[in-house]
């Protein structure tokens, strides 16, 4: 009978040693860069939602793939551009001082989101970030065609 009360004991000690850990390493400036053990959490965290969240009804995409990058590049240059930058790959200074940052839209972690869950983050977005949820502003269409274009980002970065 002793025992599972010594492990329970044992591993609520680690918890609160662990969340304690986590609480000093906490910084609520967003001037530094956060720390890696906040880095790893948020962005674990925020690929878990994305992932279960993105499972519902996402229409689907536009068929001529072409056309799509080529409207997509016109509302990323109006949406996206002043956060981001025009190639995707350098925020701005706006995009630069906001936490999180924006994203590096060449980068291998956006670049392996599948299409529905970068739909998915552009309609909605998550709470407590820079960027807003385009869902409000912005037609299904459009969404898809902003996915497009930045699936393109990648190549037109190595020309």
């Amino acid at each position: 009978m002793k025992r599972p009360l010594v492990t329970l004991s044992v591993v609520s000690a680690l918890v609160v040693a662990g969340a304690l850990f986590a609480i000093s390493e906490f910084d609520l400036s967003a001037l530094p860069e956060p720390s890696k053990m906040e880095t790893y959490l948020a962005t674990g965290m925020r690929r878990l939602l994305v992932r279960w969240d993105s499972r519902g009804a996402i229409p689907l995409a536009p068929s001529n793939r072409t056309a799509s990058i080529e409207e997509g590049e016109k509302v990323f240059g109006t949406d996206c551009a002043a956060c981001h930058g025009l190639d995707g790959n350098k925020a701005t200074d706006a995009g630069r001082w906001m936490y999180p940052r924006a994203a590096d839209l060449t980068s291998r972690q956006v670049q392996e989101y599948s299409d529905r869950e970068l739909f998915w983050i552009v309609k909605n977005w998550i709470r407590f970030s820079g960027m807003p949820a385009f869902g409000q502003v912005e037609t299904d269409e459009h969404i898809w065609h902003l996915v497009q274009y930045v699936r393109t980002l990648p190549a037109l970065l190595s020309n």
